[in-house]
């Protein structure tokens, strides 16, 4: 048997690590995230524009919509509006998964905007790497859902499990917490080891800290106009971070930590948690 010689031996070592670095970079996933962002015209194009150009220096394994993808109450205005925003989307290669906002429902209960956003149904579950999204009709905080949630969420055996709906559990800016949601659904992503829940509808940025292990996030802030930040009442979460600003998320989860990340629309990071499992 022939043995290596002092420089083929060095080669193959930086071969094996720069295998081992590479391999650990494309473990992790990545997601773009944005909320109430349906306003068409220039405001969404830029929206689009924007994350495009983000996504081209991060690349992205999908992206998530937090709900009101649609203002306008038109099914051809909203195709037209998303293919013009985000027809980019299939040559970059990212999956979609849509959510339904208040401003969704109003028309079909929002069954036209199904395909565009790779909807089976308004709740379901998605698989991106090593996240599990749940995705929730907040429209509708009912006992279908609700039994649902107690089914599929002490199943999962995905490292990161980030459920999503539009109407926020926590939020104070023009709106307040949703109490249905915090008396049905809150106390099952408590049990059963969800890390990160997403929201939009209130049309701004919030980070509140970690309530019994699950950080909440709201951002509504896609391209609407924007509401003001206020105060909490006591029985909040802490809320960390928080700022009237236009932009969207990006996360990034490897087996160790989920990073996510508030992006403006010049494409800075405005606020940013790491979750650990």
């Amino acid at each position: 048997m022939v043995q290596p010689s002092a420089v083929g031996r060095v080669l193959l070592l930086v071969a094996v690590a720069a295998f081992a670095w590479t391999g650990a970079a494309s473990a992790a996933t990545k997601i773009l995230a944005m909320g109430d962002f349906g306003v068409g015209g220039s405001t969404e194009r830029g929206l689009g524009a924007t994350m495009k150009k983000f996504e081209s220096t991060h690349p992205t394994d999908l992206l998530l919509t937090l709900g009101d993808n649609d203002y306008t109450e038109s099914p051809s205005a909203f195709h037209q509006n998303w293919v013009a925003s985000f027809g980019w989307l299939g040559d970059a290669g990212l999956r979609i998964a849509g959510t339904l906002g208040n401003h969704d429902v109003r028309v079909d209960n929002g069954r036209y905007e199904y395909d565009e956003l790779a909807m089976p149904r308004a709740r379901y579950r998605r698989a991106v790497g090593n996240i599990e999204l749940f995705i929730l009709n907040s429209n509708r905080v009912n006992d279908a859902q609700t039994d649902w949630l107690k089914r599929v969420l002490p199943a999962s055996t995905a490292i990161w499990k980030v459920v999503v709906f539009h109407h926020p559990a926590w939020t104070c800016g023009e709106y307040r917490s949703n109490a249905a949601i915090v008396q049905r659904w809150v106390p099952l992503f408590e049990q059963h080891g969800v890390q990160l829940v997403l929201n939009g509808h209130d049309h701004n940025y919030q980070r509140f800290g970690p309530r019994r292990g699950v950080t909440y996030i709201v951002h509504g802030g896609g391209g609407s106009h924007l509401y003001p930040i206020e105060s909490c009442p006591a029985p909040y979460p802490k809320r960390r971070f928080a700022r009237a600003a236009h932009g969207f998320l990006f996360l990034r989860a490897t087996d160790t930590a989920l990073k996510v990340s508030a992006v403006n629309r010049r494409r800075h990071v405005i606020d940013s948690v790491v979750i650990k499992p």
